[in-house]
């Protein structure tokens, strides 16, 4: 029994059916927690959520050998590349619709990683991400696989839509089951063909309707696995983020491969640097589950002054309570604080002017772009800064309205929403 290991953590596989990963923090963690507390930018303390059954074994991989990569029916020889197809339904002509799945397996044995993006079907960054990691990767080079699905609901691709023709969002029908509705079987279809083949997973997601979101990972942080792959993306944003029932991370999960949404940047628009500093944080991340050689410090990005995630523990999205001409003044990633204007929203036809400024202390997440809005949209997502930070599991702040500045013509516009909108 042999294991692989990184500089930060233990990583094992096995094959009980099918290769399985376990990722493992060091005991200690050292240096995440001070006298004074946990800074923003450590990991909580190990939680005692099990990550899969603990009568699951932790076998190890042989990494004297390594042979082909069977998937859809296909088999890739290692130190190669291919590019098999995924039968993810039929058109309105009874044809088979096919998805792409890219791959590049590696000469040496480590894990399985895999890059999926397109499940909503209008957010195109993440689409050339995967294309791109997957094109500038190199098999000879490459300890592991990489499996890269650039388009999950080619439906909502081919339209340019997020959703599916019966108007459901995939991203709440996973695992599926295979006599469901159409979400639900193009759910089962995948995860039983390609998620359950994967050790790690990142599922890749923009801003919905009109808003962008900062490059970020959103992660169950109360799962140790799932926390330490988080770790691996380096000076990246980490949201702690439960999510969904139904979504492709949480179901990747139950099942024992820890996994994470990504997020950046706004839907049906490619946007060059939102997609090259995800690439970047991939390349990290595989450096880190040693897929390839350690990455220098020096490469890292600068203007983070580290080479550490940025950790929130709680975040709130601030609503309107007009509709209007949303005008933004602030920018993603912009520290803000309580009572500093984010922005206006305008009635044209009144010509009155409603502030918006900020209950709230913390960092620019998300945020929608100028547009119209009505009363209830979601205008800012604020990642908190807070004290509460020792565990997920804290509860989150309460915050005090700023006082109102009493003027006639100028009303104060902010509403607190506690759910974050995720992929």
């Amino acid at each position: 029994m042999r294991r692989l290991r990184t500089r930060r953590f233990t990583l094992t596989a096995g094959r009980v059916g099918r290769l399985r990963i376990a990722l493992a923090v060091l005991a200690g963690l050292a240096g995440c927690v001070t006298p004074g507390g946990v800074r923003p930018q450590d990991f909580p303390a190990p939680v005692p959520v099990p990550i899969s059954p603990p009568d699951t074994p932790a076998l190890v991989i042989d990494r004297t050998r390594v042979g082909p990569l069977a998937l859809l029916d296909q088999h890739v020889l290692p130190g190669s590349r291919a590019r098999l197809l995924w039968r993810t339904g039929q058109n309105y002509f009874g044809a088979d619709l096919e998805s792409p799945v890219l791959i590049v397996h590696g000469a040496r044995p480590g894990p399985v990683l895999c890059l999926v993006a397109g499940v909503h079907g209008d957010e195109i960054n993440g689409v050339e991400t995967v294309r791109r990691v997957l094109s500038e990767a190199r098999p000879e080079a490459l300890a592991g696989t990489l499996i890269g699905v650039p388009v999950v609901n080619l439906f909502g691709y081919q339209r340019g839509s997020r959703y599916l023709p019966d108007r459901r969002d995939l991203n709440r029908f996973f695992p599926g089951s295979r006599s469901g509705s159409i979400a639900s079987r193009i759910a089962h279809s995948f995860f039983n063909a390609v998620v359950r083949q994967c050790d790690a997973l990142v599922d890749f997601h923009t801003g919905s309707f009109d808003r962008a979101n900062l490059p970020q990972v959103r992660a169950d942080l109360s799962r140790a696995a799932v926390r330490e792959l988080a770790r691996g993306f380096g000076p990246t944003v980490v949201l702690h983020s439960p999510g969904s029932r139904g979504m492709l991370r949480n179901s990747a999960v139950e099942v024992g491969i820890p996994a994470v949404t990504f997020e950046a940047g706004a839907p049906t628009r490619l946007q060059e640097d939102e997609i090259g500093t995800v690439a970047a944080a991939i390349e990290r991340l595989m450096a880190h589950l040693g897929m390839t050689a350690p990455i220098s410090p020096g490469l890292t990005r600068p203007d983070w002054g580290s080479d550490q995630p940025a950790l929130f523990y709680a975040s709130r999205w601030l609503r309107a309570e007009h509709g209007g001409l949303l005008i933004s003044e602030v920018a993603l990633g912009e520290q803000v604080e309580v009572g500093q204007r984010l922005g206006r929203i305008i009635d044209p036809l009144s010509d009155r002017i409603h502030e918006v400024r900020s209950n709230l202390a913390g960092r620019m997440l998300g945020m929608a772009e100028n547009q119209q809005v009505l009363p209830g949209f979601a205008l800012y997502h604020i990642g908190l800064d807070s004290d509460l930070r020792s565990s997920p599991d804290e509860s989150e702040p309460e915050t005090d309205a700023p006082e109102e500045n009493g003027s006639d013509a100028r009303e104060r516009e902010v509403s607190i929403d506690p759910e974050p909108e995720d992929g």
